[in-house]
């Protein structure tokens, strides 16, 4: 896989106003993802989602593993605890390896606003950010940043209405799309009980990420 691929898909890996942070529901759950890349399988992302409104653990594992023929030239591997207090994004740590480069974030909500830690930088973020780890739509308009490199994001939410998306298991549902356009360029699909279902997003390569739950 040619350096740019490489960055591509470290950026789409997990590229997420305390009102609007409200969990957009009382929350105990588990959901798995399978993963596509231009249409080829390549990985998973399980979520285990513990909890009421008042203390929520949202828990990532991501795993994934490009080929061309048989041989494997790309792995990625994510992990994320993010806690979730009376509504509000509280703190979260994260571990990444994509393609042997470690990365590590550590985010904590204080008094003075959200402190994000990187091990090599630290920023403190309005107290109304929260990281897109895109399982709860109702952050998805508010402040942002990146749960693998702790950057704020730039991007514009918009809610696109209502459609069918397709699940891993071929059936479709009728889900609400949100579009994030900026500095990642993904559409985000959650169900009637507002339970996130799918994502689809374009990589800096002109690839194609998909997320079908299964």
């Amino acid at each position: 896989m040619d350096a740019v691929s490489r960055r591509a898909m470290m950026a789409m890996g997990l590229v997420l106003l305390a009102p609007a942070q409200a969990l957009a529901a009382p929350t105990s759950r588990r959901l798995t993802f399978a993963v596509f890349r231009n249409g080829a399988r390549i990985g998973e992302h399980r979520m285990s989602i513990v909890g009421q409104a008042d203390g929520v653990t949202a828990s990532s594992d991501v795993s994934m593993l490009v080929k061309v023929g048989p041989v494997p030239v790309y792995r990625y591997t994510h992990r994320a605890v993010e806690q979730w207090r009376a509504g509000r994004f509280a703190s979260l740590e994260t571990s990444t390896n994509g393609g042997g480069k470690i990365q590590r974030v550590s985010a904590r909500r204080t008094d003075a606003g959200v402190v994000i830690d990187t091990g090599k930088s630290r920023i403190t973020a309005p107290s109304g950010a929260a990281p897109l780890t895109h399982w709860n739509a109702a952050v998805l308009d508010g402040p942002l940043f990146n749960p693998q490199d702790g950057k704020m994001l730039s991007i514009t939410a918009r809610r696109a209405g209502r459609e069918a998306v397709k699940l891993a298991d071929g059936r479709s549902i009728e889900s609400t799309r949100w579009s994030l356009r900026g500095d990642t360029q993904i559409d985000n699909w959650y169900d009637g009980a507002d339970t996130w279902a799918a994502l689809r997003g374009k990589l800096p390569d002109g690839s194609m990420m998909e997320y079908r739950r299964l």
